[in-house]
């Protein structure tokens, strides 16, 4: 168990740093990066899709699944700059796979037109908060039809979070989801997180998200958890 323990801790580690570099190269290019985490389909892509019907939220994606470049073709139906990483067996992106797909998105044109670079991480309310890619600000969704009571149940995801989205906010009604259960939770693990409900069908609320993260990047949030 200790020989496990000791690898994990070199791996995270070596994580650690090129999470770093990775800082550093999204400063140079004026990147304010997001990390999207939730379980498979909350709503990651479909949330994507939504935002880039605002003409003054510029913003590219790297994607990332075990298997095909289904989300990434998605999104660049809609115009939107996006890489897959497929990982094959691993539940969560790296450093080191954001660092060596950053090349092949920064030979498009497209990147040094982007204000905001997403960084969808493969669906998993597990292992994708043990790893530090370097983002501004680490975003949690939580869709309606998983339940209200996820918060305390996978506790290391939400304790990562700045933000937690719920999603398809319309059917609350159909699933009897209480917000309240979740702020309640999220308060018993940390103090302000900020929560927003969502729906593709209003655009009241996407617009209020796109101006939330507009306000990060003007004052130069960075998120302040330590992954581990």
């Amino acid at each position: 168990m200790e020989k496990v323990i000791a690898i994990k801790e070199r791996v995270l580690s070596a994580n650690d740093k090129k999470a770093q570099e990775l800082r550093n190269i999204y400063d140079m290019h004026n990147k304010f990066v997001i990390n999207l985490m939730s379980s498979p389909g909350s709503g990651k892509t479909t949330l994507l899709e939504s935002l880039s019907q605002f003409d003054d939220f510029r913003f590219c994606v790297i994607e990332g699944d075990l298997e095909t470049n289904r989300d990434a073709d998605r999104l660049e139906k809609q115009g939107v700059l996006a890489k897959q990483i497929t990982t094959g067996e691993a539940c969560h992106l790296e450093a080191s796979m954001i660092a060596n797909m950053l090349p092949s998105l920064m030979e498009d044109s497209r990147f040094n037109q982007s204000d905001f670079l997403f960084i969808e991480n493969v669906g998993n309310l597990v292992c994708p908060a043990s790893y530090d890619l370097g983002a501004n600000v680490n975003v949690v969704l939580l869709s309606v039809p998983e339940g209200d009571d996820k918060v305390l149940k996978y506790p290391s995801m939400f304790l990562c979070a700045d933000i937690v989205l719920i999603t398809k906010a319309e059917m609350k009604e159909y699933f009897g989801f209480k917000t309240q259960q979740v702020e309640s939770d999220l308060a018993s693990l940390r103090h302000g997180v900020d929560i927003m409900e969502i729906s593709k069908d209003s655009k009241e609320s996407l617009k209020n998200l796109k101006e939330y993260f507009q306000a990060l990047a003007l004052k130069g949030y960075r998120t302040n958890h330590i992954f581990k």
